[in-house]
């Protein structure tokens, strides 16, 4: 899962639309509105947002209501955070040695 979320964040169009979203619950056309691109591709970029699970679509009357799904983020920072870490053990490792070094 984490592939697919990584990929839909990897476009600066879907990170812009999840800022938005992360504001307030959007219709499709309301997403569109400031993009300069089709309603179809709007809708490509929506679904690969929601095949990511990163957004949920609800059908309201004739539109469709798009809002964030934050759980793929908690994952993304779970990772993240392993890589933090294990990268400042090893900073601190090597910071540790060069300070021995010098004093050498």
């Amino acid at each position: 899962m984490l592939d697919t979320t990584f990929h839909a964040l990897a476009d600066s169009t879907r990170r812009s639309i999840l800022l938005r979203l992360s504001e307030q619950e959007l219709t499709v056309n309301e997403i569109a509105e400031p993009y300069n691109m089709s309603l179809a591709a709007v809708s490509k970029h929506l679904k690969v947002l929601e095949k990511s699970n990163l957004i949920e679509k609800e059908k309201i009357g004739r539109s469709y209501t798009c809002r964030m799904n934050y759980e793929p983020l908690n994952e993304v920072q779970e990772l993240i955070e392993k890589y933090k870490v294990f990268w400042k053990a090893r900073l601190d490792e090597l910071d540790t040695f060069i300070t021995q070094t010098k004093k050498d």
